[in-house]
Order: C-alpha cells, then sequence, then structure tokens
C-alpha cells in the first residue's frame, strides 16, 4: 500500500509514565505540543526546533489540556479543578532566541490563583467558541458543564451557564470508571466558528448537512448549532446540541465498552470538505461507523450504523481524512476507510453491509506500521512531499516522529483484486449517479424557493404601496361598487357588486383574501339598538396590473330600514395559504402568518337603497261622467270602510334650500333651471362612492319629482322646485327638494342621505359667500326655542306618551323651515 517502511526518530525522553494522571500530546499554538506524563507536569514542546520550551508544575494530576480558539489561553484539567494559563507567559520574550542544548526550559509553577473553575474528578475539556466545557464524574451520573471564558484576566473565575447530567449505568455494565472520556464538537456542513484557529484541533469536527440532520434533528440542523459528543468508559456515546432551548443529554449509540476514540471521515473522495462519517472505538476494538443512507428522490435512506471491530486493545488513537492510527501498546496500526480491502470502500451496497453485521471480524482490516509500545498520538501532519507524521509517546516517556511514506494510487490498485477495482469504478459511477439525482432535486428545491422569493417581493411591494397613503390618497388598489334590486324566490333584496382594481404595476399572487365588512349605522328598536356587522371573505390570485375582479353580495332585504351601511374593504394576506398548506393543518395561531391591507370604504344609504316608479298621472281638468261616477263609488266605499270618515295616513316632509348659482358652479350648469340636475346628480352618484342606474326624472316645466318605494316598503315622493327667496340686499333665486312620506325613518333617512351629498358639493365648490348677521341671529334664535323644547319634552313631568309627539314636532319645525345654503 505505501513505498518503503516507517520511519521512527526519537526526540526527547521525559522519563517513565505516572499512574495518577493521564498520558497525553496535543496540539497548541503555532508548532508547539503540549505532552503530559501522567504526573502533575505539562511539557511545551517546539516540534520545529525540537526543544523543551517550557514546563508547567501543576497542583495535582493533569487529566486534559485544550487551548482557546484564540490560542491565548491554555485550560488545564486536574482532579481538582481547571486553571487557565496565558499563553504568552510560555514565550520567550526574546523571539530571535532559539534553544540549544546549554538552556534550561521556563519553568512555571501553577497556583491555586489560576483556578477559574472549581470541580471534582474532572475528566475532559472542551473549548467551543467562548465556552468551556467540562466532563466530571459523581456519585450517581457524569456532569457536563458549560462555563462562560473570561477575557479580562486568566485569574478570573468562568461565569457558570449551564449543566447537564447523565445518570450513572448499572456497576455490572459499568467499565474503567476511571478511564479519560471523550469529549469532541460536530457542525452542519463548513459551519466552523469564526474565532477559531487555521487548523482547528481535531476535536472539531464539520459534518454532511444531511448526516447532520438525521442524527441530531431538523431543529440543531436548522439552528446551526454545534453538537457536543460524549464518549463515557461505560460505552454510551451521547450527544448534547448547544443552541437549542431545553435540551439535555441523549444517548446516540452504546459500544457496551469504554470509548477511546471518536472522530469523523471523509469516506469517499466526493466528501472532501465536510465528513460523511462519525467512527467510534472501543477500549477492547469494537468500532462503529454511522453514516447517512443513500438517499432517493424524495430523501429517504435513513442512517446506517455498521457495526465492525479491529484488533485490541485500543490504547489510543487519531484519525486524518481517510485514515484511523491507533496504538494496541504492542504494535501500531492504521485502518484506511477508503481502501476496498478494509471493508469501508465508500458504498458496498447492502448485501455487504448486513454481511458485515453478521460478521464483525471481517469488519476492519488494519495495517501494522510496526511501532510498538505507544501510549499518546498527536493529530497527523503532512510534508510537502505528501509523507504522513505522527507523534507519539511511548510507555517509557519517550517523544517519537513516526513517519509513513507516501502512499501512490498506483500501489493501492496494484494490490487490489481485479473483481474490487471494478467493483470502486461502479461504485464511482453510482455515486455519480446518487449526486446527480440529488442535484436535480435541489434544482427544483431552488427553482422553487426563488419563485416563492419573487412573490414575497411582490407581496411586500404591494405592502409598502398600501400602507405608505393617508386615508384621503386614492389607493391603487381598491374597490368600487353598485347597487341594484334583484328577486330570489319571491323575495326582494339588494344586492352589492364590488369591483377590485388593480392599479398597480405589481401582481397579486395567490395568498390574499379580499375581506368585506357590512355594518349598519343604525338599526330599528326591535333588534335592541344595536348594530352587528358581517363579513365576507373572497379569495383570488393572479390579479396583475390593470386588471379587476367582481364580487357579490347581500346588503339588506326588502322591508329592512338599517341604514345608511358602511362597506369596509380591506385585503388579507395568508402565509399559510401563500405556501399551499391546508389551514386544517395550519396551527393555531395564525396572527403571526397573516396581516391585513386596509383599502377603502363606501357607503349605501337611503337615496342608493330607492326603488324608482311612475309618478302619479295629473288630474285632469275636464272629465266624463263615467269618470266621475267611479270616483264618487270609491270615495263612499272608503268612507263606508272607515267608520263614515276617510282614514288617510299622516304624511311627514323635510325640505333642503339650495342657492341656484351654487348648483351652476358646482355642477358646471349652463345657465338654467338646475333642479333636474340636482335630482340627476343625487341619485347618480352618493357621497359614499356607489352608483346605481335610474330612469329619466319626470318633469313639469316648473318641478321635478321622484316617486319610489324606501327600503322600508314605504312611498316616498321627492320633489325639486325653483323658489324665490327674498332678501335684504336682492331677491335670490333656490332649489328647494322636499322629501314627503308617511314613514319617518324613510324622510329621516332621505333627509340625510341628502344633506350628505350637499355637504360634499360644497366641499368641491368652496363657496365663500358670506352670510348676513342679521339671518344668523334669527337662526339662532330659532334653535335656541327649538332646544327649549326638547328639554320640554324630556323632563320628568312629561308622561313617556308625550314625548314622541313633542320630538316629532320639533323635528318637522327643523325641517319645514330649513336654512338657504349658499
Amino acid at each position: 500500500m505505501m513505498e518503503g517502511r516507517c520511519a521512527a526518530e526519537s526526540w526527547a525522553e521525559f522519563g517513565l509514565l505516572g499512574k495518577s494522571g493521564t498520558p497525553l500530546v496535543k496540539c497548541g499554538t503555532g508548532t508547539d505540543v503540549f505532552i503530559c506524563t501522567g504526573g502533575e507536569e505539562v511539557y511545551v514542546f517546539t516540534a520545529q526546533e525540537k526543544t523543551l520550551r517550557a514546563v508547567l508544575q501543576m497542583p495535582a494530576a493533569v487529566r486534559d489540556v485544550v487551548v482557546s480558539h484564540d490560542e491565548q489561553l491554555l485550560f488545564v484539567a486536574c482532579w481538582s479543578g481547571v486553571y487557565c494559563v496565558n499563553v504568552q507567559l510560555l514565550v520567550p520574550r526574546d523571539q530571535s532566541f532559539s534553544h540549544d542544548a546549554g538552556s534550561g526550559p521556563t519553568e512555571l509553577k501553577i497556583s491555586t490563583e489560576c483556578l477559574v473553575a472549581v470541580a471534582d474528578r474532572v475528566s475532559s475539556l472542551l473549548v467551543v467558541g467562548s465556552v468551556l466545557l467540562t466532563l466530571c464524574r459523581t456519585d450517581a451520573s457524569w456532569s457536563l458543564t458549560l462555563y462562560q471564558i473570561q477575557r479580562t484576566s486568566q485569574s478570573d473565575p468562568c461565569d457558570l451557564l449551564a449543566s447537564f447530567s447523565l445518570p450513572l449505568v448499572s456497576p455490572k455494565v459499568q467499565s474503567d470508571t476511571e478511564s479519560r472520556c471523550v469529549l469532541v464538537c460536530v457542525y452542519p456542513g463548513n459551519l466552523m466558528p469564526a474565532s477559531s484557529p487555521p487548523h482547528p484541533p481535531r476535536s472539531h469536527y464539520p459534518l454532511q448537512p444531511l448526516l447532520f440532520r438525521r442524527l441530531f434533528g431538523a431543529e440543531a440542523a436548522l439552528s446551526k448549532s454545534p453538537v457536543v459528543l460524549c464518549g463515557l468508559p461505560d460505552g454510551r456515546l451521547s450527544f448534547l446540541p448547544l443552541r437549542i432551548p431545553g435540551s439535555r443529554l441523549r444517548i446516540l449509540h452504546s459500544l457496551e465498552q469504554s470509548v477511546v476514540f471518536v472522530g469523523a471521515s471523509a469516506v469517499m473522495e466526493t466528501d472532501a470538505g465536510c465528513a460523511g462519517c462519525l467512527i467510534a472505538l472501543g477500549k477492547q476494538g469494537r468500532a462503529v461507523l454511522i453514516r447517512a443512507g443513500r438517499a432517493g428522490l424524495e430523501g429517504g435512506g435513513g442512517t446506517r450504523f455498521t457495526l465492525g471491530c479491529v484488533p485490541g486493545p485500543v490504547e489510543c488513537a487519531c484519525m486524518d481524512q481517510s485514515r484511523v492510527y491507533y496504538s494496541t501498546g504492542s504494535d501500531l496500526l492504521m485502518v484506511d476507510l477508503w481502501d476496498g480491502s478494509s471493508g469501508t470502500a465508500g458504498r458496498q451496497g447492502d448485501k455487504e453491509d448486513e454481511a458485515s453485521r453478521s460478521n464483525p471480524a471481517a469488519f476492519l482490516t488494519p495495517i501494522s506500521l510496526n511501532v510498538s509500545g505507544v501510549v499518546a498520538l498527536h493529530q497527523p501532519t503532512y510534508s510537502s512531499a505528501g509523507e504522513v507524521q505522527l507523534l507519539s509517546l511511548s510507555v517509557r516517556g519517550r517523544l517519537q516522529s513516526i513517519r509513513l511514506p507516501v502512499r501512490t494510487q498506483e500501489d493501492s490498485l496494484s494490490k487490489r483484486p481485479s473483481s474490487q477495482v471494478g467493483r470502486s469504478v461502479g461504485d464511482i459511477l453510482s455515486a455519480i449517479g446518487d449526486i446527480c439525482e440529488r442535484a436535480s432535486v435541489l434544482k427544483t428545491i431552488i427553482r422553487s424557493k426563488n419563485q416563492i422569493l419573487k412573490q414575497l417581493n411582490q407581496v411586500m411591494n404591494i405592502s409598502f404601496l398600501l400602507s405608505n397613503r393617508s386615508e384621503s390618497d386614492l389607493k391603487p388598489v381598491r374597490c368600487r361598487g353598485s347597487v341594484r334590486w334583484s328577486r330570489l324566490l319571491q323575495r326582494d333584496s339588494l344586492n352589492l357588486t364590488c369591483v377590485l382594481e388593480n392599479l398597480s404595476p405589481f401582481i397579486l399572487e395567490r395568498g390574499w383574501t379580499l375581506s368585506v365588512t357590512v355594518l349598519p349605522l343604525s338599526c330599528p328598536l326591535e333588534a335592541g339598538g344595536e348594530a352587528s356587522s358581517v363579513n365576507y371573505s373572497f379569495p383570488f390570485s393572479g390579479l396583475g396590473p390593470e386588471e379587476s375582479v367582481e364580487v357579490s353580495l347581500p346588503v339588506a332585504a326588502a322591508g329592512d330600514a338599517s341604514f345608511p351601511v358602511t362597506v369596509t374593504f380591506s385585503l388579507l394576506f395568508s402565509l399559510w395559504r401563500f405556501l399551499g398548506q391546508e389551514e386544517a393543518t395550519a396551527p393555531l395561531d395564525l396572527q403571526s402568518a397573516c396581516f391585513s391591507l386596509p383599502l377603502n370604504t363606501l357607503t349605501v344609504d337611503w337615496l342608493d337603497a330607492l326603488r324608482l316608479s311612475d309618478p302619479p298621472a295629473p288630474a285632469r281638468s275636464s272629465s266624463s261622467p263615467a269618470d266621475l261616477l267611479q270616483g264618487f263609488i270609491s270615495s263612499r266605499q272608503l268612507r263606508c270602510r272607515g267608520g263614515g270618515q276617510a282614514s288617510r295616513p299622516e304624511e311627514y316632509s323635510a325640505r333642503v334650500r339650495v342657492s341656484s348659482e351654487l348648483l351652476r358652479d358646482a355642477l358646471g350648469l349652463a345657465p338654467g333651471s338646475p333642479r333636474v340636475s340636482l335630482l340627476e346628480w343625487l341619485l347618480s352618484e352618493g357621497c359614499g362612492g356607489v352608483k346605481m342606474e335610474r330612469k329619466g326624472i319626470k318633469t313639469d316645466g316648473s318641478s321635478s319629482v321622484i316617486c319610489g318605494s324606501a327600503p322600508d316598503n314605504a312611498t316616498v315622493k321627492l320633489t325639486a322646485e325653483e323658489v324665490n327667496v327674498e332678501e335684504k340686499t336682492k331677491p335670490l333665486v333656490t332649489v328647494e327638494v322636499q322629501v314627503k312620506s308617511s314613514s319617518v325613518a324613510a324622510v329621516c333617512g332621505l333627509h340625510h342621505a341628502v344633506m350628505r351629498r350637499i355637504q360634499t358639493l360644497l366641499q368641491k365648490a368652496g363657496s365663500s359667500r358670506v352670510v348676513p348677521t342679521a339671518d344668523l341671529r334669527l337662526a339662532l334664535q330659532q334653535a335656541e326655542e327649538q332646544r327649549g323644547q326638547v328639554w320640554e319634552a324630556s323632563s320628568v313631568g312629561v308622561s313617556s306618551g308625550q314625548t314622541p309627539p313633542l320630538l316629532l314636532r320639533v323635528y318637522q319645525q327643523l325641517r319645514d323651515g330649513p336654512l338657504l345654503i349658499l
């Protein structure tokens, strides 16, 4: 598999290993290496100069060491707690000075002042960003504690963030409890911390997003949370997501023997950049490879846990992108995860995975490197020629460099059987096919997301366009309406046809709904005096610029006197409807997924709901004897039915006077009689913006008459005639509009509708005519008298039966003597 043989070179001697601590060889800052021999010392060795730079004397036996991400702080775990040392203290003041054989290393004695975290029986350390993690064993559980690293001073204690525990297993299952635990951190994709050094330690691994999501869940993948993996002496491999609220330690797998090593590897050449496989080794040689299964078009495949074993016992291990190096004490072995002979050549298919499960001994085939006595390994490094260099610590305390020869592709292929070479080519072609299928699926997903983003951009533009205007401005998306009476199942009803117009340059895509709210401003006393609104919703989609959509809805039924009625329009946008999800599967809280944009408001009043009819024919001056006789008989019948007297209903009226000059200026009429034009304008379009088609206005020369039925089925009559009004300065020609009906509600409603329209006319005309002071005094005096009558009608001494007639008389006086609108 390789050219030549391994070469071992001794660099330093540190004496026999201690028994109370843990032998370690870990990378430091630059080319520095931290070495622990199991005692109370931490040696700082420079690999480039091959010299010992410093010695740290700790208060107790050392269990683990770790360097912060900015390479400024060194954390040392002892049985009594965690100590912090500034790395700058280990660097000589004269950087140009080179240690020679005669110069001794810097010796630092670490006191309890450097204690930053108090914890008993600390087993392992890990630094993730600015968080320090410690794993300790208590009497009943394993405790994983998180601390906030202080940057101000090395002597400041770390702040406790959180603590998580995992109960101990049964003593029969619990193996070597004094063995060192394993702590590593994995990330989704290449999302390493921003503060990571250029060459992060091998305790941090980027995983393929698919494998990360299947192992730790979609929530951890979406939040891009780092996940800490804990390998325990009892064989359990647990994990903890750091950024998910409410997370806890959970079990991923159990090797049923002490976990010695946890790492990640790219099991195929196509996985370069992030690892596609997690591997864990047990003390007795049991191993597990965790990979994501083949993903089909719909993303299936699951997670594959491939079990196997290697010759043990495993004392220590390390790995690079594709190979695992481990020591049994008597030999140093290598397992190539990309080599077909080792049983894990990328993708061997489901049949071979099943075979490896049934025959674990045939799983991993190691290669001997012929180096014995290794108890600790440093992560592999590479020379410019491709040589692999391992730093190891032997059982006799010797630091040695192990160089592996360059591996060539020809050597690899020459030692493979032809069947394995053909199978490797087939695996590569199969992987290419899978990647093409996944790329096609991802392309479709990206295209769909881009389309959704474009449509959401349209939604944002429409929202800004409608919300950035005042109420008086005409909005580019608005509704106009028209009313008409219709008859269905022998019942008349007033229907409103609403036309939603899109005058904006944007498209209203799916997810929009036109909401219409109908609210009567008044209601009969029989209904309790409270008006209730009715809401209508009309979903629509694909309303482009200069397009419109038409909807119809009932406003009132025949006999209903709840007028005027306001019709409010608004646009509702639902994110769930936009995404195409059913409302039944949507969450209960939809307020954050919906918003409303108000449009405009229309008003349907009595004039809009008026049903016109032809006026009665005028009485003829000469009648035939037959007509006179028929009239006499009809009058006698009415008197007989009424008990000898003709019973005619009482008729109410209200009048409005408007200056003819004002009407001509406001309506833009030619000189002449404006009475017909006034009635046509009153019935064509009101101030509420609702239109209704009308028949022609009947005139008799000096007046115009409109007859019809009110919504409460009462007969009404509108008359417009010219009246000369005498003033002190000069006479004025006015147009008097009179409303007559036997229904008080009809007279009040029609009078209110006429006044609202004339008020709109005055706002458009902007009349500045000055009213004489004498006329204002007279009007004020009349108002004071009528106010006194109202007080009299509402006084305590007046009976309830007398109050309505008194109030009706005051109302009639106000309407019969109107002010002149100039």
